[in-house]
């Protein structure tokens, strides 16, 4: 394997590696030199920009949870447009039908880097924690907006569509379709949705 060519953002190029490995081989198969493989760079590339292999994860799994955060200004663009239902199918799509559950996965399977990520990360589980922030959010909004009851437990709203989703998105030999993930949140969320249309 070639050596001496330069990689353009070799940490995001290594992390898209990761990812692709988790996503064909599950959490067991991901090895540094596996990561540089796929990368298609030399191995030693990730220990130039990172300490260790498990650094190495840490950064990708905080990296992962970022680009979650960068989601909730566009889910909170469709509170009190379309329906309630429908407006959370999409966000839990975007959500678990990317490399997520895998990346859960993955920190459910490395002690080290459960350790790592406590130092930054001191409570709940990178992504599922700014997930279910994220889906929050916006069921505050619909709140305010009085598409969902006054006294809704968003908190507890936000927590069971996340671990449903979560649960739903899992099983990486099956898709859910469109109309599985509507009728999980449709049937999370019924108790809370007004008389207004919720499909």
């Amino acid at each position: 394997m070639p050596t001496g060519v330069a990689i353009r953002d070799p940490r995001q190029q290594l992390f898209a590696a990761a990812e692709r490995i988790l996503l064909r081989d599950g959490p067991s198969a991901l090895t540094s030199r596996g990561v540089t493989a796929e990368a298609g760079c030399a191995k030693g590339v990730l220990h130039r920009h990172f300490a260790d292999f498990d650094d190495f994860l840490a950064e990708l799994v905080l990296d992962r949870a970022a680009r979650i955060e960068g989601q909730v200004p566009a889910l909170r663009a469709t509170a009190g447009t379309g329906t309630v239902v429908g407006n959370l199918a999409v966000g839990l799509t975007a959500i678990f039908e990317t490399v997520a559950v895998a990346v859960v996965s993955l920190v459910t399977f490395r002690d080290e880097l459960r350790a790592r990520l406590r130092q930054a990360w001191p409570q709940g589980v990178p992504l599922l924690s700014e997930a279910t922030v994220m889906i929050a959010t916006y069921l505050e909004d619909e709140r305010g907006f009085g598409r969902l009851t006054a006294d809704s437990d968003i908190d507890a709203l936000a927590l069971t569509l996340i671990g449903s989703g979560h649960l739903l998105f899992a099983d990486r030999t099956h898709t859910p379709t469109p109309e599985e993930v509507s009728g999980i949140v449709a049937t999370v969320v019924a108790g809370a949705l007004t008389s207004m249309p919720t499909r």
